[in-house]
């Protein structure tokens, strides 16, 4: 117990420091706040449902005065564990919607009979409202917001509950800034932010104080139990191993108990804590706590370096970004006196706004917190890395302005540039529309897609983000290029289009994009895709660009979309480059989809997969199928999306079986320096077929003078009008066709003889020598191959349904391979999978990884590796990744899960709400 006394002779402030009625939490970070607040000689209102002794233990000052009221209910527990959602939502309608009036006149009136200089909210929603009524300042203090926390309530339970988050937000954007604090979640409701250290409460005795008073020998080992029920001890359990358990209940010298209830009986070993205890000296004396995930014993325990064993929670979805802070954090444990010293200067009249772009970081805010509702109900899930990038490594401040640096010391540098571009790029009083796509993992069919083979396709986890704003070009923030462009004539107001790429410089681009949308004119009409490609390419460093602007001349060539407004566009990619996984398709389907909701344009996700084939067709002048485009438009999650690309048409979603897995795992490499490009084995690929076509109607003339049978003549006629390859089955390729087929041919040997190649997408040199064969037979087998591969799928569960589905993507990869597509990284992988396989230790564990292949256009990228989905196959893909790292000095990266795609997903629509809404 700590007597508080001030020798401050400073006109006292006060504060009115509303704590939410969910868990002790909140009260022992205010605690420590509130302490420092009382130290400055200031008084301090706290208006809370906790009991007394929570801040009496600490604080003894006439300057604390404790007010009981419930103006929130937070979350409804089953038991220790388990979260209620409907019961939550319900519950927060009684406390604090339907008396919502009557809580505004009364918080409105005691706050002017307090005279209070500021109000201060951790983190109850309806205070900041009132202190805007009552015309007091108001400033927010926690790690996260009930809107963010009801919100998953709300996907779950039913929308009819969906203006409780609502509300909740607006109330929350009364408040001049937050108080953010580690371990924080997205909450974009907030206007600007300020990052703290730790609010932690600091220790009254020493451990070896504590532990005499306990009667524990300094070397015996102690654990504390954050709570003690039945229900919870099976949790924990199922979850904990039981030699751990028997170290903790049958080993141990002593053990305590926190929270646990007088009824319960314990082993002889441990004791029940008493309720008013002051649990950080007892974690500071302890060896390891045992209990559920929360910010307070989070904290706690971070701050005095103590092993915590925490059990998962069911709908606690703050867990990911505990969990995170405990990962990343480096920062102090000195958050109370920073926060205290903040609250005081805002309180004095200091404008005490983040330094940080906080544009950029309420529109991050916003498109992760559309990313956690995305997630399977009861499953968790890890941030995005994209978000992880932003929020982690980038450099903080503390309340002084000293930069805190958590990686290398010119990060900052690197990205200032377009944190600053995007923090300025959005009007925030306008509306902002923001898609998300993903990227795909090429199971089965690759680049057999261009002729007509069927592929499966999953899209992954990792996905593009777009945002888009349209306002009126008189609205337009213009930056000063533009603003030098336009100078001659400033009368004229010229729509403009602006691009901000988050990470672009991470990948040598430059971070902005703008230009005139009147570039994309031709007169009255829209400029020819070919005039597209060469107003792109003027710059290297600005390329990029043609991923997401094109996308405009796409909609405006093909569905005569007239943009009369400006457009912000800001992208933000969680997918990586150069990995064959589809970034590319990524980001036009992400950016094609805000676009097309800005402007109230509803394209169906398979057509909008072929307009955005287009752009990387046509407008970025990269070949390719569309299978990429239309996974990250279609694709559902955890399924495998089944279609023919030529023509485009998805056949369906096929489930992944339960016991099934796929891995990605990234070579490291980009292209083979000595292998055949794509183009090359597209061009290849037609080639075969134009000689197929041609054999076939010679053999047909043939036949007929002979009047030979004619169902053979038929199949002949057929085959000699051949669409795709994939329609020529593999018996009638090696019986008829494949000692017609050249290994190789020169382009201007082949033109000679067939004049061209029947593929508007490829051009042929006439100088380079293509390989034929190899090309051609792939789609004829690879469609067998995943024709078999599907209907195996559905088969009856057996180790010889995994081999089999094993088998096909190995042949899958050796005929890549004789394509020209392969690549040492990739070959190194699939043998290491096959190393692991073989195993003896595998064999004697019956197997768990099963076969793997190259995947999309080949030549690098990544490798796709099915197994069963168990504990045991997570560890042998790690084991390939330590080997591979080890054999070449790249760590790969493991592509594991899934997401759905941009149709499912639809759009976020973001708009600042007014009061009167």
């Amino acid at each position: 117990m700590e007597v508080i006394v001030s020798s401050k002779q400073q006109q006292p402030l006060v504060f009115a420091y509303y704590v939410t009625g969910h868990g002790f939490g909140h009260a022992t970070r205010v605690v420590e706040v509130a302490r420092h607040l009382i130290l400055e000689g200031h008084i301090v209102h706290v208006v809370t449902a906790a009991p007394d002794f929570v801040y009496t233990s600490v604080i003894q000052s006439p300057r604390l005065f404790l007010r009981k009221e419930l103006l929130d209910c937070g979350a409804v527990q089953c038991d220790a564990l388990t979260v209620d959602r409907i019961a939550s939502l319900e519950k927060y309608s009684e406390t604090a919607v339907i008396p919502r009036e009557t809580i505004l006149a009364t918080e409105v009136k005691w706050l002017r009979s307090i005279k209070a200089d500021l109000v201060v909210s951790d983190v109850v929603p309806v205070a900041c409202r009132a202190a805007a009524d009552a015309g007091i300042r108001s400033v927010c203090c926690t790690n996260f917001s009930w809107d963010f926390i009801y919100a998953e309530y709300v996907v779950d339970a039913g929308s009819q509950h969906r203006s409780i988050v609502l509300q909740i937000a607006e109330d929350y954007s009364h408040c001049e800034f937050l108080i953010r604090l580690p371990g924080y979640c997205p909450m974009p409701a907030f206007r600007d932010v300020v990052d703290v250290p730790l609010v932690v409460r600091g220790l009254h005795k020493s451990r070896a104080e504590v532990r005499k008073e306990l009667g524990v020998e300094e070397d015996a080992k102690l654990v504390i139990f954050q709570f003690w029920r039945t229900a919870c001890w099976v949790e924990v359990t199922g979850g904990v191993s039981t030699s751990w358990l028997e170290v903790c209940v049958r080993k141990l010298c002593s053990g305590y108990v926190c929270g646990g209830s007088d009824k319960e009986d314990y082993p002889p070993n441990f004791i029940k804590l008493p309720k008013d205890a002051y649990t950080p000296d007892v974690i500071a004396a302890s060896d390891c706590m045992l209990g559920k995930i929360g910010y307070g014993t989070f904290s706690e325990a971070m701050a005095y370096k103590l092993p915590f064993v925490f059990v998962r929670r069911d709908y606690f979805n703050e867990e990911p970004f505990l969990r995170n802070m405990l990962e990343h954090y480096h920062g102090g444990v000195n958050g109370g006196e920073v926060a205290a010293r903040i609250l005081q200067d805002t309180a004095l009249g200091k404008n005490h706004a983040s330094d940080k772009p906080c544009g950029a970081r309420r529109l991050r805010d916003a498109i992760v917190l559309g990313y956690q509702l995305q997630r399977v109900n009861n499953r968790i899930i890890g941030i995005p890395d994209w978000y992880n990038l932003a929020e982690n490594k980038l450099a903080g401040r503390s309340s002084e302005g000293t930069q805190i640096l958590r990686e290398v010391e010119d990060y900052e540098i690197l990205h200032v540039r377009e944190n600053l571009a995007a923090a300025g790029l959005f009007n925030w009083e306008e509306e902002i529309f923001v898609a998300r796509a993903p990227g795909r993992l090429d199971v089965m069919g690759g680049i057999a897609d261009y002729s007509g083979s069927l592929v499966l396709q999953m899209p992954i986890r990792e996905a593009c983000h777009a945002a888009v704003q349209k306002n009126h070009p008189a609205k337009q923030k213009l930056w000063k290029h533009a603003q030098a462009r336009h100078h001659a004539d400033h009368e004229k107001l010229t729509p403009i289009l602006e691009i901000v790429s988050l990470g672009s410089e991470l990948n040598n681009r430059g971070p902005t994009f703008d230009m005139d949308l009147s570039d994309f004119k031709d007169g009255e009409k829209p400029v020819s895709y070919e005039a597209a490609r060469k107003y792109f390419a003027k710059d290297p460093s600005q390329k990029w660009a043609a991923y997401v602007a094109g996308t405009i001349l796409v909609l405006m060539t093909e569905l005569g979309v007239c943009f009369e407004n400006s457009i912000s566009i800001l992208v933000s990619s969680g997918v990586p480059e150069g990995k064959g996984v589809s970034s590319s398709a990524a980001l036009e389907v992400a950016t094609m989809s805000a676009i097309a909701a800005a402007h109230g344009l509803n394209i169906a996700p398979r057509d909008l997969a072929l307009l955005c084939q287009k752009v990387e067709n046509h407008v970025v002048g990269a070949p390719c199928g569309v299978m990429d485009q239309m996974t990250s438009a279609c694709g559902e999650a955890n399924k495998l999306l089944a279609m023919v690309c030529q023509p485009a048409e998805v056949l369906g979603v096929v489930d992944i079986p339960s016991h099934v897995r796929f891995w990605g795992i990234d070579s490291g490499l980009r292209h083979s320096v000595g292998g055949s490009d794509y183009g090359s084995v597209r061009i290849g690929t037609y080639m075969g077929r134009k000689i197929i076509k041609s054999t076939a109607a010679g053999l047909s003339k043939e036949n007929n003078k002979d009047d030979l049978d004619k169902d053979g003549i038929e199949l002949l006629n057929n085959e000699a009008s051949l669409d795709y390859l994939c329609n020529l089955p593999p018996h009638r390729y090696e019986g008829v066709y494949v000692d017609k087929l050249p290994e190789t041919v020169s382009g201007e040997e082949f033109m000679k003889k067939y004049d061209n190649h029947e593929d508007s997408v490829t051009t042929i040199d006439p100088k380079h020598i293509y390989a034929v064969k190899a090309p051609t037979r792939h789609p004829v087998y690879e469609n067998f191959r995943v024709e078999a591969f599907k209907a195996l799928l559905t088969a009856t569960t057996s180790d010889g349904q995994l081999s089999a589905l094993g088998e096909l993507m190995y042949q899958c990869h050796y005929s890549y391979g004789s394509c020209g597509l392969g690549s040492d990284g990739t070959d190194r992988l699939v043998e290491l999978v096959q190393e692991m396989q073989h195993s003896k230790a595998s064999k004697s564990e019956n197997g768990t990884l099963y076969g793997a292949k190259i995947t999309g256009g080949g030549s690098g990228g990544t490798v796709c590796v099915i197994g069963k989905n168990f504990v045991g196959s997570n560890e042998q893909i790690l084991e390939i990744q330590r080997r591979y790292h080890v054999a070449t000095g790249f760590k790969p990266y493991v592509f594991e899960g899934s997401s759905p795609g941009a149709g499912e997903f639809g759009y976020l629509r973001i708009r600042r709400r007014n009061v009167t809404e």
